[in-house]
């Protein structure tokens, strides 16, 4: 007997044990069937998964089970990511935390061994979420980022773009976390407004003829970095600085709104103004630095020059610029064009370091302080301005990052980054939606070399022994030897020179880890290089990685290509754009063909999901309260062609269980009080025992609400069919005998499937889930079974409604089960009872809905005639119901309903009048262009098919009560319809407003007016009918 309600938390654990046991999600190399691929994108094991990998991995296992029902040999493979600085830093924070130690305390082995146990801790935790979630991976290929398998492709990549010369050391400007002491990528930066300062110091000119300025003034917001200035610019022209903004204001000017116009003249006068007062002086200057004049840098007493370059800005400031190459992008693009000295004031903590001796071993902000003073007290500092300023955080530690001058090993990504462009640009990479090519093409364009030395102890370490000599002749004896070691596929030794120091560094690279060579390359002298290779250059080789390369393995000739990555826009260029330089390069082959980039989920106030910001929501605790199923499907309707999504989220009280919406104020409050029952609990923020001592509250969304209803629908629906297939016998279903509800039925069967077919294949996520619940609730569920109902009390119709409706609720399980497994799998374990042989022609249908065939859209069943006149007949249905609930007349009542439409739809409802009993407790007495309004009516128009439902509700009114309520409604039309006429009749309104709204605002007084219309009608058919009681 089937249970009166579906139980998630004792049903879902049975099925997926029985689908681990059954090996259903096992894919194989199968050579008679077709491949499709999915990789996971592997979770970072920094922590727990929240709703963003939820969506993410909702919508891979979709496509998976889809593609596994329609005969493809479906492999998604799982796997998980080392993520060396984001669980390096998460680790050394836990360390000075609870043990105030550092790494350096403990060692780089002791430090390795506690990630090992932290990873170790969060893939359990990981893999338990995607189980739970039913991500129906291939168990059985579990991979990590750091694995033998996943090492050995590090190598062979790294050796390969070494020996190819596209790895290179050198001296570049980099993002440096003085947290982890490590070089960051730019994409690994975020930025973020802070509030701060603008100064101004003088600098003095040395030896200044007569006429010229004594001083130059600087701005900036850095004071503290003026110890590493090596140089102050000055514009080569600015009068045609000047010219040219002016050039560019007036064809704004020119082109703008009256609005804008004012602003962008005033900002035209200000710059006239500005060159007036400033030019003459910024000439001279220009003069001066081609003079070759120089500065005194104030409190390092170290003369620098005065240059022209175009870095400067005659338009802000006082139109001179600091210049400070070894700390500042742009200022080391000037010291690169103008050969200046590069001075780091830096030590790799954020320290000042020997280079400012009066200021070494103080912290950045402390060195800002003095400097200021020192300024100050020389009578160099001028005004200190309040401004917001842009500050760069690194998005794994979250300290500041500093601009600083190292040794980095980099990757050439010119013709690497050209082939990954080609590849898009081809169509051998499909990515959508088709608007994120731009960005991907765009930073590919770039070609800026990629910086993959990390200086952690977490990753894969760079295998690469290096010296350096004093002799080119020394270093070259070393390369000798070294290559001598071994085959050239083995081993690769270089030469480089430092025009710095005029020293020669010698770099070996093995191919094999724990080589042999190893102990022989040390014997030479040389040391392995203590740094780490950047983490996405390992996840860049996921999708081959996975598979056994650089062995040549039967699964990497099956699975690769694989089919589709589903990704988020944020890891576009960090991962899409590197898998497929890499994928190039290493196999000659795409990694993928379809990249899919779902939307990003957003909380109820636009914010990023995040666990650091207290609104992150953890999947698990969205299924403990809505189920699987409603988390799955209610991710799928999020999954449309937008950017964003919003999901309101919402605390759970322990103890009343009511959700409490969590608000920018309380979402990092420790504890809070419940509104329903004045109860305290705690949350994520609670630290003292005191708070803890309230119960944890659950972090969810009430938007899965709307999910788990309507899993409680189809299990209800099913479980009628399902008590009404008792005596069921597999009878071949003729369709052209079988009654209009039925041929129906299996018109939006056949029209149903094709769509979802369609979406899966288009990555139409949201737009399945709409037509499947539509589907479901208002046709299957609410209509046919309904329709059913009374046949199924008559012997004679009993068979045939018994094996159209075990059909229909089949297909319906199958075009249901990639989103919502574990009820779909369920219900058809019971239905495999009830009718093991079913469909059009009955035949034993698989033990599993996992693993059964995908339906098939019949084309023949499809009938444009019945879904037309059924669809009509539904909103009327609808119709009818509305007005009922509105009146709220009781189910028991049978109402007399007369509708209003032209001849063609009298002929489409006339043989569905006898329905109207069963689905809506209504007589059709009035049908066709002469059917008209009762005395005591209530009307509904349904202008979509030209037609007015009337119900008589002179059983159910109080004539007089009505005539009141029907009254104060006029007057409330009547008043908002003078406010939309005084609106539209301002000239003001009309001319300015955007055409759209005005439009919109006549639209809505038309709608008002008909409506007003209406009420005057029923008002005056009352009182004929009260004036003749």
């Amino acid at each position: 007997m089937i249970p009166n309600r579906f139980d998630h938390t004792t049903a879902a654990g049975p099925i997926a044990a029985k689908w681990d046991d059954a090996g259903c999600s096992h894919a194989e190399v199968s050579p008679d069937k077709e491949p499709y691929t999915i990789v996971i994108p592997p979770p970072n094991v920094t922590g727990a998964l929240h709703l963003g990998h939820g969506l993410n991995n909702t919508l891979q296992d979709i496509l998976i089970r889809a593609k596994r029902m329609q005969g493809f040999e479906a492999l998604w493979l799982p796997g998980t990511d080392h993520a060396g600085i984001a669980t390096q830093a998460v680790v050394e924070r836990r360390l000075k935390e609870q043990e105030n130690l550092t790494r350096h305390d403990i060692g780089r082995e002791a430090l390795v061994q506690r990630i090992w146990s932290w990873k170790d801790q969060y893939e359990k935790r990981i893999i338990g979420q995607l189980k739970r979630m039913g991500c129906s991976c291939d168990w059985r290929r579990l991979r990590f980022t750091l694995d033998e398998r996943c090492a050995a492709a590090v190598r062979a990549t790294f050796f390969d773009l070494f020996q190819k010369g596209l790895i290179y050391r050198g001296k570049r400007l980099v993002n440096w976390d003085t947290f982890l002491q490590t070089a960051v990528s730019n994409d690994e930066v975020e930025n973020v407004t802070r509030k701060g300062h603008f100064y101004h110091f003088r600098y003095p000119v040395i030896d200044p003829k007569p006429g010229e300025p004594s001083h130059v003034e600087i701005a900036t917001t850095r004071p503290e970095t003026m110890l590493g200035d090596t140089a102050v610019a000055v514009h080569p022209d600015p009068s045609q600085a000047f010219a040219k903004i002016e050039r560019e204001l007036r064809g704004k000017i020119a082109q703008a709104s009256a609005k804008e116009k004012s602003e962008l003249e005033q900002q035209l006068e200000a710059i006239q103004r500005r060159q007036d007062a400033m030019l003459a002086d910024l000439e001279m200057l220009r003069e001066m630095a081609a003079d070759g004049r120089k500065l005194m840098l104030p409190l390092v007493e170290r003369e620098i020059p005065l240059v022209a370059d175009e870095w400067a800005k005659p338009e802000l400031g006082s139109g001179c610029v600091k210049i400070t190459p070894a700390h500042d992008p742009n200022d080391y693009e000037v010291g690169m064009r103008r050969s200046l000295p590069m001075i780091n004031i830096l030590n790799p903590d954020g320290t000042i370091n020997s280079a400012a001796p009066a200021y070494e071993g103080l912290t950045i902000a402390q060195a800002r302080k003095q400097v200021v003073a020192d300024l100050e007290a020389a009578g160099l500092l001028g005004d200190i301005e309040d401004r917001d300023i842009e500050m760069p955080l690194s998005d794994r530690s979250k300290t500041a990052i500093e601009p600083y001058l190292a040794d980095q090993w980099f990757v050439a990504m010119d013709q690497l980054a050209q082939s990954a462009m080609d590849a898009v640009s081809s169509g051998q990479v499909d990515i959508i939606p088709e608007r994120y090519e731009k960005g991907y093409l765009d930073w590919l364009g770039e070609k800026r070399d990629w910086p993959v030395s990390r200086q952690l102890w977490w990753g894969h370490r760079i295998p690469i022994w290096s010296a350096t000599y004093d002799r080119e002749s020394e270093a070259k004896q070393v390369v000798a030897a070294a290559s001598e070691m071994g085959a050239s596929g083995e081993v690769d030794a270089k030469v480089q020179a430092d025009e710095e120091t005029g020293q020669f560094s010698v770099f070996v690279c093995l191919r094999q880890e724990d080589s042999p060579l190893e102990p022989k390359v040390e014997a030479l002298g040389l040391e392995r290089d203590p740094d780490v290779l950047d983490t996405w250059f390992s996840s860049a080789l996921w999708p081959h990685s996975t598979l056994g390369w650089p062995e040549q393995t039967e699964e990497l000739a099956y699975f690769y290509p694989t089919s589709t990555l589903c990704t988020s826009r944020d890891i576009i260029t960090l991962w899409v754009a590197r898998m497929v330089l890499m994928g190039l390069n290493n196999l000659g082959e795409v990694p993928f063909h379809d990249v899919y980039i779902h939307p990003t989920i957003l909380d109820g106030n636009g914010e990023r999901m995040s666990k650091s910001k207290g609104n992150g929501v953890d999947p698990i605790d969205v299924i403990d309260k809505f189920g699987p199923d409603a988390l799955r499907f209610g991710l799928a309707r999020l999954a449309t062609e937008t950017q964003d999504v919003r999901l309101p989220v919402q605390y759970e009280c322990p103890h009343c269980e009511k959700l409490v919406d969590q608000t920018k104020k309380n979402r990092t409050a420790p504890v809070v009080d419940c509104p329903s029952c004045k109860e305290r609990f705690s949350t994520q923020w609670a630290e003292t025992e005191g708070h803890r001592a309230f119960p944890k509250a659950a972090v969810v969304s009430e938007k899965f609400e709307t999910s788990r209803n309507f899993v409680n629908k189809l299990w209800n629906a099913a479980r009628f069919v399902l008590m009404n297939l008792d005596d069921y016998q597999p009878r071949p279903i003729d369709v052209e005998t079988l009654p209009l509800e039925d041929r129906w039925l299996l018109s939006r069967l056949a029209t149903v499937t094709r769509q979802v077919t369609e979406g899966i294949d288009q990555f139409k996520f949201s737009e399945n889930a709409r037509i499947l619940y539509d589907f479901a609730w208002d046709e299957f569920c609410s209509f046919y079974v309904e329709i059913a109902k009374p046949r199924l009390a008559d012997d004679s119709l009993r068979a045939a409604t018994q094996n159209v409706m075990a059909h229909g609720l089949d297909t319906l399980l199958r075009l249901l089960h990639p989103i919502m497994p574990f009820v779909t799998e369920s219900i058809w374990e019971y239905l495999g009872q009830l009718a093991p042989e079913r469909g059009l022609q009955p035949a034993k249908v698989s033990e599993f809905a996992m693993t059964a065939s995908w339906p098939t859209s019949h084309a023949e069943h499809f009938d444009e005639t019945i879904e037309r006149q059924f669809s009509q007949f539904q909103e009327v249905i609808g119709a009818v119901r509305k007005i009922r609930a509105s009146q709220n007349i009781a189910p028991r009542e049978t109402v007399p309903v007369a509708i209003r439409c032209d001849a063609a739809s009298q002929a489409l409802l006339d043989p569905m009048k006898s329905y109207f009993g069963s689905l809506a407790g209504a007589e059709v007495v009035a049908l066709g262009p002469d059917a008209k309004p009762f005395a005591t009516d209530a009307p509904l128009a349904l202008p979509s098919i030209d037609m007015e439902v009337h119900v008589d509700l002179e059983k159910f009114i109080d004539v007089e009560a009505e005539l009141t309520r029907l009254e104060k409604l006029l007057g409330q039309l009547v008043k908002q319809i003078q406010g939309k006429e005084s609106k539209l009749s301002n000239e003001n309104f009309v001319s300015r407003a955007p055409t759209d709204v005005v439009e919109k605002e006549r639209e809505s007084l038309s709608d008002l007016v008909v409506q007003r219309e209406s009420v005057q009608g029923d008002i005056e058919r009352l009182k004929e009918k009260a004036s003749s009681n």
